[in-house]
């Protein structure tokens, strides 16, 4: 009698532990989205009043505010699905690459080797992003591993477990 009181007590002790963990996991994680995303916006919208303030705006600056959008994107994705889009990672490298070779092209006006490996570079992102979104079809990802997810499905196994041996 004594140890099936010690083994509820130690049950509800872990449950109340898992719960308080889920808790300050979960408030961590939005609490680093929010501060993520409102920095995105805060040097986005400080790059664009800097590039109004220059009084012209280049293929670099519309390239920059590209990437902005893209990092704003992967936060609001990643906030609502709790999965990072590795696509968007290499659309922001692909981006950033392509800022870097226009602005040495428009500066310098002398194609050189660095072109060509930069382009390289370029077509190599662009071959993984076709390999990354073959693989996502081909072999689709499982649902989220958020704490709160993981906790629905213990909590419902238990449920049928409980419901199969009454």
């Amino acid at each position: 009698m004594k140890i099936e009181k010690a083994e509820e007590l130690r049950q509800h002790m872990h449950g109340l532990a898992e719960s308080l963990g889920n808790l300050l996991v979960e408030g961590f994680h939005y609490m680093a989205l929010f501060a993520i995303g409102g920095v995105t916006a805060w040097a986005a919208v400080h790059a664009f009043f800097d590039m109004v303030a220059k009084g012209h705006i280049s293929i670099d600056d519309i390239l920059l505010l590209f990437i902005y959008l893209e990092l704003g994107a992967m936060v609001g994705i990643y906030f609502k699905t709790n999965h990072m889009p590795i696509r968007f990672l290499i659309y922001v490298a692909i981006t950033a690459l392509t800022r870097l070779m226009i602005g040495d092209i428009s500066h310098n006006h002398t194609p050189t080797w660095g072109v060509v490996i930069v382009s390289g570079a370029i077509l190599l992102l662009a071959l993984s992003n076709l390999v990354v979104r073959y693989a996502s079809s081909r072999f689709p990802s499982e649902k989220s591993d958020s704490p709160s997810s993981v906790r629905r499905r213990f909590v419902t196994s238990k449920e049928k477990a409980t419901a199969t041996t009454e």
